[in-house]
């Protein structure tokens, strides 16, 4: 059984660097589709990142590209976020997904970007970060 295990969040002052990380428990694959969204109370889920093993970053959202840096050196390796210039409007809770199985860089890409998450397979649970002074 597979389980995405997060680590990293907390609290941070504004301009400051938080790292987060998810490791796919269980997963036996050579190469895994993996990012991250946010979801702060009342709004709308937002794709951050997409990670595909060898590839790298397939995506950023515009509200995190050139702040967030994603990566992963292989599919047993955890699926590292890196936030830098934090703000006060980046306090949200933070979930890692996966994808099940091999699938297509494009489609890998589209699950974060174009909404398409409930097609994921795995999800971790969640990770609060906050940011203020």
């Amino acid at each position: 059984q597979v389980q995405l295990v997060e680590s990293g969040g907390g609290s941070v002052q504004p301009g400051g660097s938080l790292s987060l990380s998810c490791a796919a428990s269980g997963y036996t694959g050579s190469n895994i589709c993996m990012g991250w969204f946010r979801q702060a109370p009342g709004k709308e889920r937002e794709g951050l990142v997409a990670v595909y093993t060898g590839a790298g970053a397939l995506y950023y959202a515009e509200s995190v590209v050139g702040r967030y840096l994603a990566s992963q050196a292989t599919a047993k390796n955890p699926v590292s976020l890196v936030k830098n210039n934090l703000k006060p409007v980046d306090t949200t809770t933070y979930y890692c997904a996966a994808a099940r199985g091999p699938v297509g860089l494009l489609q890998c890409r589209n699950y974060f970007a174009q909404g398409a998450e409930t097609d994921l397979d795995y999800w971790g649970q969640g990770t609060q970060v906050t940011v203020s002074s």
